[in-house]
Formats: C-alpha cells, structure tokens, sequence
C-alpha cells in the first residue's frame, strides 16, 4: 500500500517547483480529474495541460494546508493556494481536494473544489 503522505507532499512540492514532468509521472494513465466549473473530468493529458497552464500563467506558487485527512485509499486536503499572475497580481484561492491514489501509488482521481472567480488574475494577460 503506498504511504499517501508521500503522493500528497510530492505532489504539491511539484507543482510548487514547476516540475509538470514528476506531476505527468504521478497521474495514472486513467486518472480523472474535475475541477469546480467544470461540467466533465479531464483525462491525462488535459489534467497535464490545465497544471502546464497554472504553472505557466504564475511567477510562483505555495500551498498553506490548512487540514489534510488520510483515508483508505487517499486523502482531502483543504489548502489556500497563492500564486503571484505573471501581471503582478496575487492569488488567494480557498480550496478543497480530494485525491485517490491506486495501490500503485498513483493518483487514479482528483475532485477540486474552489471558487471559479478567484482564478480571474490569471486569466487576465496571465496564460
């Protein structure tokens, strides 16, 4: 059984550094992901490409966990996501995550949960 506290820390200290590569490397080759506003999950690449754009629309990027629950099989986190847009302005984005990761320590499901309009800085001039 893989140590969910590995995935989670290793995962967001990769999107953290940029590193898309160890993020592609994580996802399972049929991971689902759906984020708030979004009316169907993403497949592999697209759950790639959405955290390219992220990674790319900000200068940097750290996560403040603010509680983070193991349960059989994954974890929920809530966190404030801030990231400076590469137009300067900064983001605090409240969010809620849950993660499923497969007994081979990849992650199978992602369900995110955060407000649309918090996301506009990086939407303006920012990808």
């Amino acid at each position: 059984m893989p140590d969910t506290a590995v995935v989670a820390d290793r995962l967001f200290a990769a999107i953290t550094r940029s590193d898309i590569d160890t993020v592609a490397q994580m996802f399972s080759p049929g991971v689902a992901v759906w984020h708030s506003g979004d009316d169907r999950d993403c497949d592999h690449r697209r759950a790639v490409k959405v955290i390219d754009w992220f990674v790319r629309a900000t200068v940097d990027r750290r996560y403040e966990i603010t509680d983070r629950r193991f349960f059989d099989g994954g974890f929920v986190q809530q966190h404030i996501l801030h990231a400076t847009a590469r137009s300067g302005e900064a983001i605090a984005m409240r969010v809620c995550i849950v993660i499923i990761v497969g007994d081979d320590g990849l992650i199978t499901r992602i369900d995110e949960y955060f407000d649309p309009a918090e996301m506009q800085p990086l939407l303006v001039g920012g990808s």
